[in-house]
């Protein structure tokens, strides 16, 4: 096993203050020791900034960086914003996803994400015919992920049908079906698990997903020890389509169906009754909150304030990728209730830093998201030097960097103790920012 020695000049191990000159043993992939006010041992490395738990990016499209920018214009609706994002979906093949995955993964590593959820549910062929290997696009999504040094819970989404009565899929989305529950549940037992990567489940939502096969799948997924990921309450449409058909709205549905609990994350639940927040905190589920999605489509500001009371968890994800920015995410969460409430100070520092780390690793089923012993070796260092982050060491340093810092900001990655950012670069994709270009390109064109 590989050993190794880090002393971070600042690192968050909970609370609101930071400690100082913090020594982290690690061997293989797990920290062994933590001791503050340490000597630097000879061979050492030194992390200048503040060394937080690796950020967790608990919701990704990853094939969505193709359209940033692209649906500023002439896009007038989150309806029409996804059918541009379904032509972008209906022209990916394993080769050109895998491309796109790897320098979005980068980019990601780049922001000091160290893992990732991808809710991915393109898996089969325009035509919605499996391909010779039936995971041939996981496979091209883990791999990019492993090769981007990311760590990865793939979270295969259950896709059935095309709105709450059960209408067929038609154009694209014959790409996203395995026609049923059992037959998705069957290609999804054969996706590997690993040291950086394992499977997880997803129900895309109440609309693609019948009401009959909601409690199937989560037997599925918990007899497996996958976490549950599900899209909720994104759109007040879609809680009026529920309310219509059923009676329910989409969290009583899926709770109603067991779907709930410890395991699971809904993500958005942006639009939620004081019914659907009561069943999170009682359930413990966890919410993931996608700020800079929500706000590009102008979704809404989820009540994350009320979700915490209750009980349930937060975490963050940077969804359609407007921005890959984890930071951004984590601070807009009390900033946006800040706009829409008029008062200040709805979530801690420690809180917000919490969604950002362990709230999102929990969610994932990774045994990271803080700074002690037995935990992974999963870092991210925010250099305290930057313009942005000028001062910081003066001053309240965590508040400072949650609030003001950047994803460029990011100096340091460490992933399973082996560094994948070093000095502001990927150690796997050197030059991301000009791969995803090339790949971008090639892609809409």
């Amino acid at each position: 096993m590989t050993r190794r020695q880090f002393v971070a000049e600042h690192a968050w191990l909970g609370g609101n203050t930071p400690a100082r000159n913090v020594l982290i043993e690690v061997d293989g992939d797990r920290i062994t020791s933590v001791i503050p006010d340490a000597q630097c041992p000879e061979g050492a490395t030194w992390l200048a900034g503040l060394t937080l738990p690796g950020f967790v990016n608990g919701h990704s499209h990853v094939f969505h960086r193709a359209i940033r920018g692209h649906s500023q214009h002439g896009v007038g609706s989150f309806w029409a914003w996804r059918e541009l994002m379904y032509e972008v979906a209906g022209s990916l093949d394993p080769d050109s996803l895998y491309e796109l995955a790897r320098a979005t993964y980068a980019e990601m590593a780049l922001a000091g994400v160290t893992s990732v959820g991808e809710f991915f549910y393109v898996h089969h062929d325009p035509q919605g015919r499996p391909y010779d290997d039936p995971n041939a696009m996981s496979h091209a999504i883990v791999r990019a992920a492993e090769d981007a040094g990311l760590r990865i819970t793939l979270l295969d989404t259950c896709y059935l049908q095309g709105g709450v009565d059960g209408r067929e899929l038609e154009g694209v989305q014959r790409r996203f079906t395995d026609g049923s529950w059992q037959a998705w549940a069957e290609r999804v037992a054969a996706l590997p698990t690993t040291a950086t990567t394992r499977p997880g489940a997803a129900i895309h939502s109440v609309r693609a997903v019948p009401r009959s096969a909601l409690a199937p799948i989560a037997e599925f997924a918990r007899g497996r020890e996958m976490p549950i990921h599900a899209h909720v309450s994104e759109q007040p449409a879609e809680n009026q389509d529920t309310l219509d058909r059923f009676g329910l709205t989409p969290t009583a549905l899926l709770a109603e169906a067991g779907v709930l609990g410890p395991d699971m994350t809904s993500v958005h639940a942006t639009h939620l009754s004081p019914e659907d927040v009561a069943a999170y905190g009682t359930s413990r589920s966890t919410i993931c909150m996608c700020c800079t999605t929500e706000r590009d489509l102008g979704d809404g500001v989820g009540p994350a304030d009320l979700l915490r009371k209750a009980g349930a968890r937060l975490s963050v994800g940077s969804d359609a990728h407007m921005m890959i920015d984890l930071l951004e995410e984590a601070r807009a969460i009390e900033l946006d209730l800040r706009v829409t409430s008029g008062s200040r100070g709805h979530l801690g520092v420690a809180e917000l830093a919490t969604a950002l780390t362990a709230g999102g690793a929990a969610s994932l089923g990774w045994d990271a998201g803080s700074i002690e012993v037995g935990r992974l070796a999963d870092f991210a260092v925010v250099d305290l030097t930057t313009p942005r982050t000028a001062g910081a060491a003066a001053g309240d340093v965590l508040a400072h960097v949650i609030f003001a810092a950047q994803a460029g900001d990011v100096r340091t990655v460490v992933r399973g103790g082996e560094i994948v950012v070093d000095e502001f670069r990927s150690t796997k994709v050197p030059d991301a920012g000009r791969e995803l270009d090339r790949v971008i390109t090639a892609l809409l064109s």
